[in-house]
């Protein structure tokens, strides 16, 4: 599965989801299910823009974990 590390680089950086949202451009309620992992798709230009706040690569933000092993 896809794990999405937001809500540490958000505490990292010592950014809100309010101010995270705007200086994405993306809404708040996108940002939780964002951080939730509740997401299904996520467009380029976001991830990008995310990428820029951030300061961070895409693979900062993105993890896949092999979640076949869980028992």
């Amino acid at each position: 599965m896809i794990q999405v590390n937001l809500e540490v680089l958000l505490a990292k950086r010592g950014l809100g989801v309010q101010e995270f949202a705007d200086r994405v451009g993306i809404s708040p309620a996108n940002v939780a299910v964002l951080k939730n992992g509740r997401a299904k798709a996520v467009r380029f230009s976001t991830l990008e823009a995310m990428c820029r706040v951030l300061d961070c690569q895409p693979g900062d933000i993105l993890q896949w974990v092999d979640d076949t092993d869980t028992v």
